[in-house]
């Protein structure tokens, strides 16, 4: 797994799906401040990158649930990735959104769900984890039963781990923030001060100042 952590750290920096300027930080929607920014959708311009990460993301699938039925994307980023797991695993896909839509049928998950069907979500990217854990608590609701969740990539927030274990939801990504500050150093793509910010950040990101 270690070895899939850093190559896909290594094509997230390679497409600038992640980019890392901690003199210069980026204002999440939230209102954080952040040296770095991730938007796993740009992944999707590069065949050999979404092949790769589509394969390791089924290898993950068959290796810890097997039972699986159904293939759930969160919205929006999520969908594409998922679809694409779906139509190489031959599974159905639906994809869930935020919240429901305010007009025509107010659906919030959309695509043909059965109450006791097995979900696996797929996830672009976990923070604090709670809009992802929306997406699980909405197929809970139509007594769906998910197995789990995958992602791309996580920040390791703390509260990410702590608000998926309270949901009782294992959480399995295919790279992480450590993965990809140690990629970035050996790389020269940051120098040790930046790490070092970017470290500090991670501690306290809600708070953290330039």
């Amino acid at each position: 797994m270690m070895e899939t952590h850093k190559k896909i750290a290594q094509y997230l920096l390679q497409s600038k799906a992640i980019k890392l300027d901690p003199p210069n930080p980026f204002t999440w929607v939230s209102g954080w401040k952040s040296p770095i920014y991730c938007d796993n959708r740009k992944t999707l311009s590069f065949p050999e990158i979404r092949d790769y990460i589509r394969d390791s993301f089924i290898k993950i699938i068959h290796d810890l649930y097997p039972g699986v039925e159904v293939i759930a994307g969160v919205a929006t980023g999520a969908i594409a990735h998922g679809a694409l797991i779906a139509d190489k695993m031959n599974l159905p896909f639906i994809y869930v959104r935020s919240q429901t839509k305010l007009h025509g049928l107010t659906n919030q998950i959309e695509g043909i769900i059965n109450p006791g069907q097995k979900v696996v979500l797929i996830e672009d990217l976990v923070s604090t984890g709670k809009s992802s854990l929306n997406a699980v608590n909405a197929l809970r609701e139509k007594d769906c039963i998910v197995l789990g969740m995958v992602a791309i990539f996580t920040y390791d927030f703390p509260q990410a781990e702590k608000n998926f274990n309270a949901a009782g939801c294992r959480l399995t990504t295919l790279s992480n923030y450590n993965s990809l500050l140690e990629l970035a150093l050996e790389t020269k793509y940051i120098n040790d001060k930046e790490a070092e910010i970017l470290r500090k950040w991670r501690m306290d990101p809600e708070n953290w100042i330039k």
